[in-house]
């Protein structure tokens, strides 16, 4: 087997996740859809329990699922020896991304004068799976656990879920999509969804978009079809939904699959390598806004800043 281009650590972590997840685009995978359920937390999640956030969500998702890891927790070998465990030997660190802030005197364009100016660093640091460490406590190896895909009561607390977030919805036509004008969301009825979670899932998809109107999240949704800032919304709407999947246990691997919309995220992510690290920024602004207004209970983050 060919040694994958993005395992090199001669790159950087923008360059070595965009092109991890070129190649799986070049084959019609969608990286960031995971179609397990079951298990009692679908984050990725630090030693001390607390989940990752932006970027690290779909690239430790990508990693767990490429190398068959079933635990959601990573830790650095120093954390592992910590709680008792031991890195298997021969077993292949990943990656985690985060921000470092530094300042830097710069000469003023105007008057120059120097000046300090704040900027910010993408930094990678090693980390293993739960899964690849021995002698580690039985909880961070939790199992899977058998759910009726409709369990009682399920289908209340999401409509009230997505009641509280307040969006103009209307079920119309066979076609779902936002309008940013009208600020309205239109849903086929839900008769013709194979069932009322895949319903969620689109709305999910859709509410999105409408986190980006100007009187919230205020992102460009005026852009056409073909546009690179087109793809980069659906791309946002895409990243959002599958975060709330993980948090409301929804499936989103029915979502649309165009080749079209595949071909318009290559063509972004081949010409800018650090436009997957915004979208998924965007996409936990947007999940995260949504999640508040849904009165969904988060985890608070931990220590590091995510590159989110």
């Amino acid at each position: 087997m060919p040694k994958r281009s993005y395992l090199s650590p001669k790159i950087s972590p923008a360059a070595r996740i965009t092109a991890a997840i070129i190649e799986k685009l070049e084959v019609g995978t969608k990286p960031w859809i995971q179609p397990w359920r079951g298990l009692p937390v679908s984050r990725p999640l630090r030693s001390c329990g607390t989940p990752y956030r932006g970027m690290n969500v779909f690239w430790l998702w990508m990693m767990a699922q490429e190398n068959g890891y079933s635990a959601p927790y990573w830790m650095t070998y120093r954390q592992c020896a910590s709680l008792g465990g031991q890195v298997r030997k021969g077993e292949k660190s990943s990656i985690a991304i985060f921000y470092k802030s530094y300042t830097k005197e710069v000469e003023a364009a105007d008057h120059g004068e120097a000046q300090e100016e704040t900027r910010r660093v993408l930094k990678s640091y090693a980390i293993f799976n739960a899964d690849q460490c021995d002698g580690l406590p039985e909880r961070y190896h939790p199992t899977a656990e058998v759910l009726d895909i409709e369990p009682e009561g399920r289908a209340e607390e999401l409509d009230q879920f997505f009641a509280r977030i307040g969006a103009n919805t209307r079920e119309h036509g066979s076609s779902a999509y936002y309008e940013p004008v009208a600020d309205r969301i239109t849903m086929p009825p839900i008769s013709l969804f194979d069932g009322y979670d895949q319903f969620c899932a689109t709305l999910s998809h859709e509410l999105g978009h409408w986190s980006g109107h100007k009187s919230r999240l205020n992102r460009d949704l005026k852009n056409r079809f073909g546009s690179a800032a087109y793809a980069a919304e659906e791309l946002v709407a895409e990243l959002s939904s599958a975060i709330l999947g993980a948090e409301l246990g929804l499936p989103v691997g029915h979502l649309d699959n165009h080749a079209s919309y595949i071909a318009s995220w290559l063509k972004l992510l081949k010409k800018d390598d650090r436009a997957i690290l915004t979208a998924a920024a965007r996409a936990e602004e947007a999940s995260n806004l949504l999640l508040s207004l849904g009165g969904y209970v988060q985890q608070e983050s931990g220590e590091l800043s995510d590159a989110a």
